[in-house]
């Protein structure tokens, strides 16, 4: 049976206002509420119950979602996946034969590549599923459908949706509402994606699940340093002698160090030492210089479970230099070609119907991250509107530059044939 709209809300949990909220009098007529409450069903309520509410690992930390945030590699790893899933459009496209075009007559193409939902742009849901994806495994829209065609894509709240199969192998979800009560919503209802990797065939697997013992090394090192650099020592070094200063020597001695060996022209000078006074600088020792190795040694790890480049993590010893290009094929490749699949095929089999499925697909469009400088792009563009082997007329390379069409640049051009021949050919045509 098919669903309203307001159905839909309802089943979802959201709500729209229907009229602004009355003044609720003087700001200090009330009590100041200083705490937060949960329902029996909301999954922050057990995050809240077990303390920091996340995945415990062999450091014995509650590694959650925003502990783990403040890893600056992990951050810096999620935001680049996430904005460049957001970032880059995603057109519905129709195959016609051996022809492709955009399907812009189509309903769902605006809602993939412009509008999604009523309160979030296309980037901000792209971005925003994905985060889904990465935390916790499973990305959940609810469809909005009006006259058979989905009008909107709207996220169901993070961890309130459990798949399963059903007897005859049909898969359900089964929704928690926020307001209270469960409801079993089929594939008609959700648009789901999960992680490549799969224990169950259907649940993917949590980033922050195989990370947390990484993640959670990591932060005992940061409290390590922290505590290090809060109640260490601090000093460059220390004078010892084997005889006694009186209180007036060590004045002297202090200004003596204040105004002739401080600040920045003083770092190579040579102390003259007094009364029998020895230098003794401090050294870092091994286990401080253990702690430095251990959390280079995090940061590669988080690396590595998030799959993007050291460079782009801004690991400074990694070398950029002329390889720039290749580096982000290499992101292009193996982080995110994988998530340009799975988004495809879901919207191909959760969004469009069997008889849509003959003829429409979605594709997103990488090139805005492939192309290369101003240089290389005009040696591209040369090359393929070359006269031995064109490929692309005029006017595709300028759409391809985003500049307006020329009027008789839709032709490819003809080897061995200057411009002034072609002109006089098209003359003698027309005559």
């Amino acid at each position: 049976m098919a669903l309203s709209p307001d159905d839909y809300r309802r089943a979802s949990g959201f709500r729209r206002s229907m009229a602004p909220r009355a003044s609720a009098g003087p700001a200090l007529s009330g009590p100041i509420v200083a705490y937060d409450t949960h329902s029996l069903s909301d999954p922050a309520l057990l995050e809240m119950m077990r303390g920091d509410g996340g995945r415990v690992g062999v450091t014995g930390i509650a590694v959650n979602e925003r502990l783990a945030l403040r890893n600056s590699t992990f951050f810096r790893a999620t935001a680049l996946q996430c904005g460049s899933m957001g970032m880059l459009p995603i057109h519905l496209r129709r195959r016609d034969g051996r022809n492709s075009e955009k399907a812009t007559d189509h309903p769902l193409f605006n809602v993939l590549h412009r509008k999604p939902n009523d309160f979030q742009t296309a980037s901000r849901f792209k971005s925003y599923m994905q985060l889904c994806a990465l935390f916790d495994g499973n990305a959940y829209a609810l469809k909005i459908k009006s006259r058979g065609a989905i009008r909107q894509l709207v996220p169901l709240p993070r961890r309130r949706v459990k798949p399963r199969l059903t007897d005859t192998f049909d898969l359900v979800f089964d929704y928690d509402r926020p307001s209270g009560g469960r409801v079993t919503l089929t594939t008609d209802d959700v648009f789901h994606f999960g992680t490549p990797l799969t224990l169950d065939g259907i649940n993917g697997i949590s980033v922050l699940d195989v990370a947390a013992d990484t993640l959670g090394l990591a932060v005992k090192a940061q409290q390590a340093a922290a505590r290090l650099l809060t109640k260490g020592s601090m000093a460059a070094g220390a004078l010892e002698t084997a005889d006694e200063l009186g209180s007036e020597a060590i004045q002297n001695l202090k200004a003596s160090l204040r105004d002739d060996y401080a600040g920045s022209g003083a770092e190579h000078d040579w102390m003259i030492l007094e009364q029998g006074l020895k230098a003794n600088p401090f050294g870092t020792n091994a286990r401080d210089a253990q702690l430095v190795e251990v959390m280079k040694r995090e940061a590669e790890e988080v690396a590595r479970f998030t799959g993007v480049p050291r460079p782009l993590l801004m690991f400074d010893e990694t070398s950029w230099g002329s390889g720039i290009e290749q580096l982000g094929l290499f992101f292009v490749t193996y982080c995110l070609m994988p998530w340009f699949v799975i988004w495809e095929e879901a919207i191909w089999q959760w969004l469009l119907t069997p008889v849509e499925q003959q003829t429409y697909y979605a594709k997103f469009n990488e090139g805005a991250l492939l192309r290369g400088s101003l240089k290389d792009q005009a040696e591209f563009l040369k090359a393929a509107m070359g006269p031995n082997a064109s490929y692309l007329t005029p006017n595709e390379a300028r759409d391809f530059m985003d500049r307006n069409p020329l009027p008789g640049g839709d032709d490819l051009p003809r080897p061995g044939t200057s411009a002034a021949a072609v002109m006089q050919e098209e003359d003698q045509n027309a005559a």
